[in-house]
């Protein structure tokens, strides 16, 4: 597990794993509440899965659809967070993205995204995450967009 979350020329982190004596920690960036639930989920698949040979690898590709719904960001992100370690535990899913297609707000909030996955060879997992954990789950805004910061029950 490493902080490979870096985008383009710039260096931009997408998110940075911290410290944590029992469990994984990270906190994830981004412009927009999208972009950072896409940079969330890329960091918590790189806990569970090595995603680089995965992106790599030329098996074929797929989708599955994730559609959640919740009275705040920071409950909608748990969700989506916590859907997604289920779609890989349940089939032992090779992933290695998640798209958000839609965020809209209205009386509640409602996200519909696709886990990208390849039917590829190999054992890929890394480590057994339970649960992401919804103690301490924050969006924030930030003066360069928002950050979230997630603790995982391995």
């Amino acid at each position: 597990m490493q902080n490979r979350g870096m985008k383009g020329g710039a260096k931009i982190a997408r998110y940075r794993y911290l410290p944590h004596t029992a469990d994984v920690a990270f906190v994830a960036y981004g412009g927009s509440a999208r972009e950072t639930i896409e940079n969330a989920a890329e960091a918590l698949l790189g806990i569970m899965l090595d995603t680089g040979p995965i992106m790599r690898s030329s098996a074929k590709r797929g989708t599955v659809r994730i559609a959640e719904r919740a009275q705040s960001i920071d409950s909608l992100a748990w969700y989506t967070l916590q859907r997604i370690v289920s779609e890989v535990d349940k089939t032992k899913l090779h992933a290695y993205a998640f798209k958000v297609d839609r965020l809209e707000r209205g009386r509640e909030l409602r996200l519909a995204g696709r886990l990208l996955f390849a039917k590829s060879a190999g054992d890929p997992f890394m480590l057994d995450v339970k649960a992401v954990t919804p103690h301490g789950l924050e969006m924030k805004r930030t003066a360069r967009g928002y950050s979230m910061r997630v603790l995982v029950d391995v």
